[in-house]
C-alpha cells in the first residue's frame, strides 16, 4: 500500500471515528499517532505525540482562547449582554422588522466579546426570541436571525476560529482579528437588509415595535457603553499596536470582571460557573489543537495535501475555479461537521494548495470562515440552528431552517464581495503593518 493510500485511510478513519461520535481532537489525534507509527515506527510516533503535544499547549499565542472565552462567560453572567440588546432595540425597534435587526447588531456586538458563535446564539437568543414572540414576530424570521446572528461570532475579531486558523497556519493572529472587522460589518448589514426584504415581502413578519423616546435612547446606550469601551480598547489597542492579542485578552477580561464586581451584577456562583465553562470549552479546543498538530505530520509523510493540490491544479480550471471547488467541498462538508472541526481538519490540506495558486493568507483565512459560518446554519447539522431549537424549543427545526435560508444567501453575497474585492478583508491590516 502506498503511502498516500494509507493517508487516504487514515481520513477516512478519522471521520468514521467522528460519526461514532468521538471527540474531533481525539480523533485526529489517534489517527495521527498510528499514522506516523505505521509509515515510521513506534519512536517516530511516540517523537511526534511528545514534541507536538508540548509545542501546541505552550503556544504563548493560545493564551488568547481562555481569556477572552472568560471575557464572553463573564460579561453574559452579569447581563452585560442583555444591555447591549436593549441599547440596539431602543434605535431600531421601533422600525418594521426593527426586533430581528436589533438581535443582529446585539449578536455583533456581544460578538465582539465573546468569540463564539454558539455563545452569541445562546446569550442573544434568551433575551430577544421571549421579546419577538410578544411582539408577535414570525417564529422562522425570529429564529433565523438568531441563528444567523450568532454566526458573527465565528468571524467579528476575537474569533475563535481565526485563532485556530492562525496557529495551524503560523499567520499573524492581530492580522486575522483586523481583517475580520470590515467583513463583519459587511455581513451585519447584510444581515440587516435581509431582515428588511423579508419584512417587505411580508409585513406580519416582523411589526414594528414600540418607540422609544429619544432621551431613552441614550439612557440605553450609556447602560452598554462600558462593554463597548471595552470591546473599543482591546480591538482598538490591538489596531493601534498598543496591545498584542494574548496582552488585549488579558485587559478586555480584567475590565469586565472589575465591572462585574463593582456592579454588583456577579455573585459566586455566576463567577464559578462562568469558570468552569471556560475551563471546558478550552481544554476542547485546546484538545483539538493538539490534535491537529499530531495529525499534520502524518499527512505531511502521506503527500496528501501535496497530491491533492497537483490534482486540483492539473484539471485546468484556474486559482479561482480550484478556490471554488475548495469553497463548496466547504459547503458540503459544512453540512455534516462542526465549524471547528472542519477548519482544523482542512487547513492542512487546503492551506498548501491556496499558497501555491498565489492567493493571500489573510484573505483565505476570512474566506474560509465566511463559509464556515454557512455551515453553521445549513442542514441537516446547523449547529447553530440546534443551538436556537434549545432556546425556542416550541419551534420545529423545519422552521428555524426556513427562517435561516435568506440570511445564507447573504452570506453567500458577502463571501462573493470579498472574492471580488480581496481589500474588504485586506484593507485594515495592511494599513496596520504598513
Amino acid at each position: 500500500m502506498t503511502d498516500f493510500a494509507i493517508g487516504l485511510l487514515g481520513l477516512g478513519a478519522m471521520f468514521v471515528l467522528m460519526i461514532l461520535r468521538t471527540p474531533v481532537g481525539m480523533a485526529m489525534l489517534v489517527v495521527g499517532f498510528f499514522g506516523v507509527w505505521v509509515l515510521n515506527g513506534s519512536r517516530a510516533a511516540n517523537a511526534v505525540l511528545l514534541t507536538e503535544t508540548f509545542s501546541a499547549a505552550s503556544s504563548y499565542s493560545l493564551t488568547v482562547i481562555p481569556l477572552f472565552i472568560l471575557m464572553g462567560n463573564i460579561a453574559s453572567a452579569a447581563g452585560f449582554s442583555s444591555r447591549l440588546y436593549e441599547a440596539a432595540f431602543a434605535w431600531v425597534g421601533r422600525l418594521r422588522g426593527g426586533l430581528a435587526s436589533a438581535s443582529i447588531m446585539g449578536c455583533a456586538a456581544f460578538a465582539a466579546v465573546s468569540g463564539s458563535s454558539v455563545a452569541t446564539a445562546v446569550t442573544i437568543g434568551r433575551v430577544a426570541l421571549p421579546q419577538m414572540k410578544r411582539f408577535g414576530y414570525s417564529d422562522s424570521l425570529a429564529t433565523g436571525a438568531v441563528a444567523a446572528g450568532g454566526t458573527l461570532g465565528f468571524l467579528i475579531p476575537p474569533s475563535t476560529g481565526f485563532v485556530v486558523y492562525a496557529i495551524l497556519t503560523e499567520q499573524s493572529i492581530g492580522q486575522l482579528f483586523m481583517a475580520g472587522i470590515l467583513p463583519g460589518l459587511l455581513l451585519t448589514a447584510l444581515f440587516m437588509l435581509t431582515i428588511t426584504l423579508v419584512t417587505l415581502r411580508n409585513e406580519s413578519a416582523g411589526p414594528r415595535g414600540q418607540a422609544v423616546p429619544f432621551a431613552e435612547r441614550f439612557v440605553a446606550l450609556l447602560r452598554a457603553l462600558p462593554l463597548l469601551l471595552v470591546i473599543v480598547v482591546s480591538i482598538g489597542g490591538i489596531y493601534m499596536g498598543i496591545f498584542t492579542p494574548v496582552e488585549a485578552a488579558g485587559i478586555g477580561a480584567g475590565f469586565v470582571i472589575l465591572m462585574a464586581v463593582f456592579s454588583g451584577k456577579l455573585d459566586l456562583t455566576s463567577a464559578k460557573k462562568a469558570v468552569s465553562d471556560t475551563v471546558r470549552t478550552t481544554a476542547m479546543l485546546y484538545l483539538i489543537i493538539i490534535g491537529a498538530s499530531v495529525l499534520n505530520p502524518f499527512l505531511a509523510l502521506t503527500h496528501v495535501p501535496a497530491t491533492l493540490g497537483e490534482a486540483m491544479t492539473s484539471i485546468g480550471l484556474g486559482p479561482y475555479g480550484v478556490l471554488f471547488l475548495i469553497l463548496l467541498t466547504y459547503v458540503v462538508l459544512g453540512m455534516f461537521m462542526d465549524g471547528l472541526a472542519m477548519l482544523v481538519v482542512t487547513t492542512p490540506i487546503f492551506f498548501p494548495i491556496v499558497m501555491g495558486l498565489g492567493f493571500d493568507p489573510i484573505w483565505f483565512g476570512v474566506i474560509a470562515v465566511i463559509v464556515i459560518e454557512m455551515g453553521m446554519i445549513t442542514p441537516p447539522v446547523g449547529i447553530n440552528v440546534f443551538v436556537v431549537k434549545s432556546v425556542a424549543g416550541d419551534v420545529p427545526m423545519s422552521t428555524i431552517f426556513r427562517g435561516v435560508l435568506p440570511f445564507w444567501f447573504a452570506m453567500a453575497a458577502c463571501l462573493l464581495a470579498i472574492i471580488v474585492f480581496p481589500q474588504i478583508a485586506l484593507t485594515i491590516p495592511q494599513a496596520m503593518f504598513r
